[in-house]
């Protein structure tokens, strides 16, 4: 079902990685087309999506959430196909660092028709602070309707501000605090893949 974490730097972090075929299974803020051309420019072609023995947890004082191990359960999400490796790099400095990549196996959705729809190998970033797992799930329903305006700004403008240089990305990281600032309504430190 899974392989070891990959945790530590962004380039260990990223050191498995096949930009070439590995696809990224999202599940939170990353199912947002205006998130994902903040960072990316661009919506990459994504798939909807499941992982089951995992859930879309909400996390004490973060907006965002952590996909965290619960047997019997099922994550929702989507599976985003075609990054290249700048792609990987900018969406793997958005991550916090309380995130570790690690191999899932998703299924992409189905018709009621076709069944469970099909096994695909598959990385995802999976929480690990388990003290700050809230006993509720995350709603993407909910954070659509009550954060995603003023969360895409901020980034949006991070972004803009950026500087942009050789294979950097121009957008904000998430890393070490950046997004924790834009997530408290401080504008979101700039800065590139791989300088957390």
């Amino acid at each position: 079902m899974s392989d070891p974490t990959n945790g530590g730097t962004p380039a260990a972090r990223l050191a498995p990685v096949d930009p070439a075929s590995d696809t990224l299974f999202v599940y939170g803020t990353l199912r947002f087309r205006r998130i994902l051309t903040a960072l990316l420019g661009h919506v990459p072609s994504a798939a909807p999506a499941t992982v089951t023995g995992w859930r879309t947890a909400a996390l004490r004082g973060r907006p965002y959430p952590g996909l965290v191990p619960a047997p019997g359960r099922t994550a929702h999400g989507l599976l985003l196909t075609g990054l290249d490796a700048r792609a990987w790099r900018v969406l793997d400095a958005f991550e916090d660092d309380e995130y570790a990549l690690r191999r899932l196996t998703a299924r992409t959705a189905a018709g009621p028709a076709a069944g469970p729809g099909t096994p695909v190998p598959a990385w995802s970033y999976t929480w690990t602070s388990p003290a700050q797992v809230r006993p509720d799930d995350w709603e993407a329903d909910t954070f659509a309707g009550q954060l995603l305006d003023g969360y895409a700004t901020r980034l949006e403008q991070a972004a803009h501000h950026a500087p942009r240089r050789g294979t950097g990305s121009g957008t904000p990281g998430r890393g070490s605090s950046g997004d924790r600032d834009a997530h408290r309504g401080a504008a979101p430190r700039q800065g590139r893949p791989g300088s957390d």
